[in-house]
């Protein structure tokens, strides 16, 4: 069995269990749940100790069911550290999947991307309420790719969409000392109470969102994003649960800068 069709096994299952959460929360009133464990990463961009190849590649971490992917554009060289995006799938999702779309953004901003997997069908703070495994995953990645490849610092961005939305959001506001820019599309909400840093935050939400309704947005990501004062550009489209292409080249370049 490939590793897609064992994901699709799981995706209706993890969706309906997202949205009863979400509505469960909504009716309680519990708009911020705690997660056990820690968001914070420690990997941070240095001078490379090695070289890594230009364009689409594995990550080479992980095995057959769950590791990455890398996008170097051909614009890159040693001499000028790049801007890097780590890309977070939603439920059900691969990395080789979810990269595929912004490959031409980047060949555009001169953005290297890096697309991890989640250990399982959806990323451990938001599947389960603890933050572990994937954690230890996305510093392993980060650190890999830090040492191929020279990065800005000051330009270390990450965005998700859907749960990957979620736990973007809560790795930004845990981790705004390595992510200087956070794209946020069609989260569920705030998962961690860590902060760290102030991040700059891209939200969207589509105003037709069968899967987590835009109220999520409204009631919670964007209230609790203000009250900590954080600057933050909110996208508010006609729309289902999906990220519109013009959003995702408004998002990246805004990301790029």
């Amino acid at each position: 069995m490939t590793r897609r069709l064992d994901r699709r096994t799981f995706l209706t299952a993890a969706t309906t269990s997202a949205a009863a959460l979400l509505t469960g929360c909504e009716v309680l009133g519990l708009t911020e749940p705690t997660a056990s464990g820690s968001a914070r990463l420690s990997a941070r961009p240095g001078a490379p100790t090695s070289a890594g190849p230009l364009g689409l590649h594995p990550l080479g971490l992980g095995n057959a069911l769950a590791d990455g992917m890398v996008y170097v554009p051909a614009s890159y060289t040693t001499t000028t550290p790049a801007p890097l995006v780590l890309l977070l799938h939603g439920a059900g999702g691969v990395a080789s999947n979810f990269i595929t779309p912004f490959v031409p953004v980047a060949d555009e901003t001169g953005q290297i991307l890096l697309a991890v997997d989640s250990r399982k069908v959806t990323w451990d703070g938001v599947g389960n309420g603890r933050f572990g495994p994937d954690i230890a995953f996305l510093d392993l990645a980060l650190r890999d790719t830090f040492a191929k490849y020279a990065v800005d610092a000051q330009r270390v961005a990450i965005g998700g969409f859907s749960d990957g939305a979620t736990m973007s959001l809560a790795l930004g506001l845990a981790n705004g000392d390595l992510f200087s820019r956070v794209m946020v599309w069609s989260a569920g909400g705030v998962i961690t109470r860590e902060r760290r840093g102030h991040p700059a935050f891209f939200v969207t939400h589509g105003t037709y969102d069968p899967v987590i309704s835009v109220r999520v947005c409204q009631d919670d990501t964007l209230p609790a994003l203000r009250r900590g004062g954080y600057d933050v550009t909110y996208r508010e489209f006609a729309g289902g649960h999906m990220l519109p292409d013009d959003l995702r080249r408004d998002a990246m370049a805004w990301a790029a800068t």
